[in-house]
């Protein structure tokens, strides 16, 4: 019989049952990937992460990102969830400041700030993002998004964008419009799998709160009607506005992005976004909290 450690972890959160959780799965050399897809079907999460040792001097370890349906190359909330695990349960943070972790798409560096020697936030730093057009006929699309087209904010475009995974972006004109939105999660599921997108992501300037921005992410393409908190797609978002100018290209930006409130799951997350001509370096910091301890026996 073979013994997984599996933990739960909110991340993007500092209380327990909000933000987003992630199943985090140590020893995963053990597990075969038919094995990693059944583990993450089973915890039901909207994605998973498995721990594997590296043999690369410039690599820590190696990860592999689960949703309950299929496999996806990178998951901003698991590598939160991973890495402020190896932190504080297992004191990462007493003998390192970060550690590189590898990924489907290229290493993803991730540091840990702390507070009278506490770790209160773990930072990554995603892959460039890049941007792609989508053509999209706008009644099609508030079908799909289950939006009044006049909520649409076409002061800014309808893109895709990617630090990893392709994520359809959506401006909005308020929060409340976000709250509102009800997908036909069976067609926008279709239409995301046809054309490569791994989420539909809303987002808007006008919040209510002391928020930069207020997000909303579905992704029933990959098997999660909707993600609560995304580290990946808010991190596209980022650097999205940089790329299309309406983040300053001469300065570093600070953003506090609010995400989750539609689904009683609040979370926050801390985006930099440093200025490198056309490669801006995007950061994407959050707290979490462990809420499960567990054995899985196979």
């Amino acid at each position: 019989m073979r013994e997984i450690r599996v933990y739960h972890v909110d991340a993007f959160t500092e209380e327990k049952f909000g933000g987003n959780t992630a199943g985090v799965v140590l020893d995963a050399e053990k597990l075969t990937e038919k094995e990693m897809q059944n583990i993450a079907k089973e915890l039901n999460l909207p994605e998973s992460v498995f721990l594997l040792p590296s043999n690369k001097d410039d690599v820590d370890y190696k990860v592999k990102f689960f949703t309950p349906t299929e496999e996806i190359n990178f998951c901003g909330h698991a590598t939160v969830g991973v890495t402020w695990l190896l932190a504080t349960e297992f004191g990462l943070a007493e003998k390192k400041d970060g550690i590189v972790l590898e990924t489907n798409i290229g290493k993803v560096p991730v540091v840990w700030h702390k507070d009278n020697g506490k770790v209160i936030h773990v930072e990554m730093t995603q892959v460039t993002p890049k941007t792609h057009d989508l053509t999209m006929d706008l009644e099609e699309l508030s079908q799909l998004i289950g939006v009044d087209i006049e909520s649409i904010d076409l002061h800014y475009p309808i893109k895709l964008a990617n630090t990893g995974n392709w994520h359809l972006l959506i401006p909005m004109k308020n929060q409340e419009d976000i709250d509102k939105a009800t997908p036909d999660l069976v067609k926008l599921g279709k239409h995301n799998k046809d054309n490569n997108i791994s989420t539909t992501h809303l987002f808007t300037f006008n919040t209510t709160n002391d928020y930069d921005l207020y997000t909303r992410d579905f992704a029933p393409g990959v098997g999660i009607p909707e993600d609560p908190v995304t580290g990946a797609a808010n991190g596209a978002l980022a650097g999205f506005l940089y790329l299309e100018g309406i983040l300053p290209q001469s300065e570093t930006t600070h953003l506090k992005i609010a995400q989750g409130n539609a689904i009683g799951r609040p979370g926050t997350l801390y985006v930099t976004v440093i200025p490198d001509k056309k490669e801006p370096i995007i950061k994407v910091a959050g707290a979490a909290t462990i809420t499960i301890r567990g054995i899985l026996s196979l």
